[in-house]
């Protein structure tokens, strides 16, 4: 793999210029012709993983391109349905980013069955749960405050969030 991606690289450093102008030439922005031609190099390299195409400069090329008119396609969509005359006044007609009251009753309702689940828990690994979720203390600080290993701390968070994710599940159900 790494004789593919340093044969890449060097392509890649040789076609950079043109690759830009074609892009360029296509979307008429420096800027976005910029990303597209690293965007380019990006999805040739993670291609790599799958398979090494027999041309890479014509691939590198062709991807370069496509990338180029998929941009436009999209400009021009989203031009089509954008409103040219937003004035910002309208703004209020946008829908409340706050939940809904049946997502507020959900979310209650979660906050609830993990509460006890929580309170199900052995009192060390609630412990743990807690000092890390809400306190944001790392494993081996917890592990230093309870006086027991960072295993132990890792055990314990790990049955933590099994029941926890049982009670998710049962939920979603």
């Amino acid at each position: 793999m790494g004789t593919e991606t340093e044969h890449l690289d060097r392509v890649f450093l040789t076609m950079r210029p043109d690759l830009y102008r074609k892009i360029l030439g296509i979307v008429r922005n420096s800027a976005e012709a910029e990303e597209l031609t690293q965007d380019a190099y990006l999805r040739v390299r993670r291609s790599l993983d799958r398979a090494v195409p027999g041309n890479l400069e014509g691939f590198l090329w062709q991807t370069a391109r496509n990338l180029a008119l998929d941009h436009m396609r999209r400009r021009k969509v989203r031009s089509a349905h954008e409103d040219e005359n937003f004035d910002g006044g309208q703004a209020h007609a946008v829908a409340d980013p706050q939940p809904s009251i049946e997502e507020q009753a959900i979310g209650k309702d979660l906050v609830r069955a993990f509460n006890r689940a929580l309170l199900g828990l052995p009192p060390r690994a609630r412990s743990v749960w807690c000092l890390s979720r809400l306190q944001g203390l790392s494993y081996p600080e917890i592990a230093q405050r309870l006086g027991v290993s960072p295993n132990t701390v890792f055990n314990d968070m790990k049955l933590a969030m099994a029941v926890l994710l049982e009670v998710r599940e049962r939920l979603d159900r």
